[in-house]
């Protein structure tokens, strides 16, 4: 019998003026637009500081923000310094995987709960930080990320979210459809569908999403290769028991009716409420949804609005 996912501890929402520490643990960071994103913090009248490293490129492998050791140093110095209250990633990308071994989790445990924000690549950290520290996260936006530069809703939505989390419980996008009608009740995890794939098997990924509202998007991947992912994740067991699931944006994923078609063929026989077009994930307006917190998905049939409820607030 699989033990259903159960709400993690929730991090104390930022005050002003608290510090907040950005990292790098996966991909290089263009260094002005990181300069923009921390000009944005600065006024929310937050105190950001960039780690010494995440300017940093790999010597020998381009796609790396610095070497691996580097980049978990990073993380963990920023994560075990108590004048800091949130640890935000600069950008996605690739790399996390290859340095969440290197983390000390009971030091970082030991230092007790913070705000996490990231999303794509960062996947396999709010994974590790769920299943090692039991700790609610933030799919939200990176630092340096474009969407996050340009857009005054994405900003609005992380800066609510950190400073005033009970204003934006409900997420109920106008471009949201029923794909299966239903109502469940669960603990929301997920993140970019293809890392969850990749971290199957892996000290750091949850047994199963039984008992959850699995939520999921991604970016670049043809639907037949999205088909594959997810038949991976029913063939490996880790769907069985689901509660529901919310689909975010399939960037550069083909054309949507044949991505939606990919979706309905691989989730729809699970039985269980499916909402499309949430718009969390890769989308230029994406919100930010914390990973970790009990919730309610709505799937009205007959042309309702669909929408997605925390039932408290991603930060205390």
């Amino acid at each position: 019998m699989k033990v259903p996912v159960t709400p993690l501890t929730r991090p104390a929402r930022l005050r002003p003026g608290a510090r907040v520490a950005v990292v790098a643990p996966s991909g290089p960071v263009p260094g002005e637009r990181l300069d923009a994103g921390l000009d944005i913090l600065r006024g929310w009248d937050l105190d950001p500081v960039a780690g010494p490293h995440v300017r940093d490129r790999h010597p020998r492998f381009p796609y790396l923000a610095g070497t691996d050791e580097n980049r978990a140093r990073d993380l963990q110095d920023a994560w075990c310094d108590p004048s800091v209250s949130a640890v935000l990633c600069a950008r996605g990308g690739y790399g996390a995987q290859r340095m969440v071994e290197l983390l000390d989790w009971d030091a970082m445990r030991a230092a007790g709960p913070k705000v996490f924000v990231g999303f794509s690549d960062i996947t396999a950290l709010h994974e590790a930080f769920a299943v090692r520290l039991g700790l609610v996260t933030l799919h939200g936006p990176m630092t340096a990320a474009l969407a996050f530069l340009k857009d005054a809703g994405v900003q609005e939505s992380l800066r609510a979210t950190l400073l005033d989390p009970g204003s934006v419980r409900t997420l109920a996008p106008d471009t949201a459809r029923t794909l299966v009608p239903g109502r469940a009740r669960g603990v929301t995890l997920g993140g970019c569908v293809s890392l969850l794939a990749a971290e199957l098997g892996t000290p750091h990924a949850r047994p199963s999403a039984a008992g959850g509202l699995l939520l999921i998007e991604d970016i670049g991947e043809e639907p037949y290769r999205l088909d594959r992912i997810l038949t991976q994740l029913l063939r490996a067991g880790w769907l069985d028991g689901v509660a529901g699931i919310g689909l975010g944006s399939w960037k550069e994923c083909g054309p949507y009716d044949d991505v939606r078609a990919v979706l309905l063929d691989r989730l729809g026989p699970l039985g269980v409420p499916v909402v499309e077009e949430l718009g969390f994930g890769h989308a230029d307006t994406a919100p930010t949804v914390p990973l970790g917190v009990a919730a309610v998905l709505d799937a009205p049939a007959g042309g309702g609005r669909p929408s997605l409820t925390m039932e408290v607030p991603a930060l205390t």
